[in-house]
């Protein structure tokens, strides 16, 4: 199965969400893959640490192949980089996504993920992380994929920004992908306690929207697994947000496949 974590809109956890839940797949014997899109790289660095300045072998390089006519293009698995977990590894990121992107998107390299993926075998779960942009690497992402995974950090501009996020889901899938589906909303850093939070996500279900259970607390046991390049199964197994993330991927099994976008 391969999900992309997609919102346009930034700091809503997208790289959070795709390293917890891609740990939790290989710590269930999943030969798991990471794919990081985003020139910041922050999932990069999240599951390397350290070792995500040593990539040499990176997404850039992927993509670069594709610009250049020659018979002798390398598969994806030469870009792919073991992490110091078992069965989860990483295609890097790297800042020259950045300067690639118009290349790209001038030469209409919209489907090269998609084709690299289909060629590339072993692996059990792909969690594609996108930048905060409905761009080219975006884009390839969904047309990619087979769910669609978008983070929601309960805040009024996050609700506004999921109609239309919607409506480029369902555009891609019309176009390019027609085995997309929206496999849900994971709701990121919530607060019960507060009522804007629980009147903004109780708004998403009166309206239909596929709302994952369960929400992901708000906690600041996350910004010390950033710091020490360990997501929360192997920092500390126990931790409530551990617990919600272990949960949240077992509510992804039975949906998945099963979600069309709606409004």
């Amino acid at each position: 199965m391969r999900y992309v974590v997609f919102n346009q809109k930034g700091g809503v956890g997208k790289s959070t969400i795709t390293c917890n839940l891609a740990a939790i797949s290989a710590s269930r014997g999943l030969r798991t893959l990471v794919i990081d899109l985003d020139p910041q790289g922050n999932s990069t660095r999240y599951l390397l640490g350290a070792g995500a300045d040593e990539a040499r072998d990176t997404a850039a390089e992927l993509f670069d192949q594709t610009l250049k006519f020659t018979l002798r293009n390398q598969g994806a698995e030469a870009f792919i980089t073991a992490t110091p977990f078992e069965n989860l590894h990483v295609l890097p990121s790297s800042p020259r996504l950045e300067e690639l992107h118009s290349k790209l998107e001038s030469r209409y390299k919209l489907y090269k993920l998609r084709d690299a993926l289909a060629s590339l075998e072993g692996y059990d779960r792909i969690y594609i992380d996108t930048p905060p942009a409905l761009n080219f690497y975006t884009r390839s992402a969904l047309i990619a994929a087979q769910g669609c995974l978008i983070p929601f950090d309960c805040d009024d501009f996050s609700r506004r920004a999921l109609y239309s996020l919607m409506d480029s889901v369902q555009e891609i899938r019309a176009d390019h992908n027609p085995d997309l589906v929206v496999t849900g909303i994971v709701v990121n850093q919530f607060q019960p306690r507060a009522n804007l939070p629980q009147r903004l996500v109780q708004e998403l279900i009166d309206e239909g929207l596929p709302v994952l259970q369960p929400y992901l607390s708000a906690s600041v046991k996350i910004k010390e697994s950033h710091e020490q390049s360990l997501p929360m199964i192997h920092l500390d197994a126990r931790h409530k947000l551990s617990l919600e993330y272990l949960a949240l991927h077992e509510a992804l099994q039975p949906v998945a496949g099963k979600r069309k976008p709606r409004r």
